[in-house]
């Protein structure tokens, strides 16, 4: 069996470097390691000048992307780091609206999304619920022409330069779980909404985001009312099957260049055999990863849903970039946690900025937890616990 890429996709890898080089400046990197904000208004509409916002969408003057063509242009992406993170959540939801949105919504959102033009962050999880989705106490209660909301969420990236966030409330105030929600689109200029940073231990910034007696049209509604969880589903697929092994990558490849360069002694340490090890079991984790989210993308090219694939994925992908930051971060030694902005720091500062930032990746998109449950019950066949 080949696992060999075609020459297309060589070509296309080849092309988003070059853009990554004239786009991705080191005065950009660095604005966004010392805000901890993964997005750039000139690089999203560079990107969406490229259709490389939603590359599978027919576009006038644009040939849309297979499976494979996706999935490289996101995996090169992440690997350079690029400030992606809003323009992918922005595409999540648009996906969303064009599947159960109104026309309105399709016609006025859809076109500003592909280009750059419009962002949107994610509202889901509550400050007291974690990872349980379903567990919304944010209500959405009818009013005359729309809807009051009140309430808050946790984890809100990006909730303070978006344009909108995709909002996950409870219509029914007597139902429980899954039942009862409904999805809106929520303009973040609308009175009565709030972003108040939070900072993780990588330093990324995020927000508790506050919605107090907010008006808000019926119109801004994206699901039917009540059928929210299923809209939902649909935008969590996206980031199950996101491109985790680039993170691994990146940081194996900063790990092999420290080891290749000689020490004060003469010699470098990828000669001894212990760094010989780890950087063998990195490079094999970072080979399943890579099958594992292949997989999927061949799946998705054939029509299927990679309903525990996904998960399969971001499970194996998400706990070898913890597993490998932490046993490559000890092989370099107290040397690797001098930062960023430390000029002597190893490589750049990638390797203790992976070590902080690979403690949030088991969470992001679901926990490793919620991922073996996924993956037990649409695989295996296994009850609900």
């Amino acid at each position: 069996m080949d696992f060999a890429w075609d020459e297309a996709s060589d070509a296309l890898r080849a092309e988003v470097r070059a853009f990554l080089d004239e786009h991705l400046s080191s005065d950009l990197e660095n604005r966004m390691y010392q805000t901890g904000v993964s997005h750039d208004e000139s690089f999203a509409r560079a990107l969406g000048a490229k259709n490389w916002i939603g590359p599978e969408w027919a576009r006038e003057g644009f040939e849309p992307f297979d499976a494979f063509g996706v999935h490289v242009l996101i995996d090169e992406l992440t690997k350079a780091d690029a400030p992606i993170y809003l323009t992918s959540t922005s595409m999540m939801v648009a996906r969303v609206i064009e599947a159960v949105g109104s026309q309105e919504l399709r016609a006025d959102i859809l076109p500003k999304v592909v280009r750059g033009e419009v962002t949107i962050a994610l509202g889901m999880s509550e400050p007291e619920a974690g990872s349980d989705v379903a567990a919304v106490r944010t209500r959405a209660r009818p009013a005359q022409g729309g809807w009051v909301i009140d309430g808050q969420k946790m984890f809100t990236t990006n909730g303070h330069i978006a344009d909108y966030v995709f909002l996950l409330a409870r219509t029914d105030p007597e139902s429980e779980r899954h039942r009862g929600l409904t999805t809106f689109l929520v303009p973040l200029h609308t009175e009565g909404f709030e972003a108040q940073a939070v900072f993780t231990v990588s330093g990324e910034r995020t927000n508790i985001t506050f919605y107090s007696e907010m008006f808000l049209e019926d119109r801004w509604r994206i699901s039917e009312v009540g059928a929210g969880w299923s809209s939902l589903m649909l935008a969590l697929q996206d980031e199950h099957s996101a491109a985790f092994s680039s993170h691994l990558h990146r940081l194996l490849d900063r790990a092999e260049a420290w080891a290749a360069e000689p020490g004060p002694d003469g010699t470098a340490p990828i000669e001894r055999e212990e760094a010989q090890r780890r950087l063998i079991r990195a490079a094999a984790d970072l080979e399943v990863s890579q099958l594992l989210e292949v997989r999927s993308t061949w799946m998705e090219s054939t029509g299927e849903v990679p309903v525990a694939e996904g998960p399969m994925g971001k499970l194996y992908g998400t706990e070898s970039v913890v597993r490998h930051s932490e046993a490559l971060t000890a092989l370099v030694g107290p040397d690797a946690l001098r930062s960023r902005l430390d000029p002597s720091a190893l490589e750049g500062g990638l390797i203790e900025h992976s070590l902080r930032y690979s403690l949030g990746m088991t969470i992001y998109g679901g926990t490793s937890e919620i991922q073996r449950n996924i993956i037990a019950q649409r695989r295996c066949g296994l009850p609900r616990p």
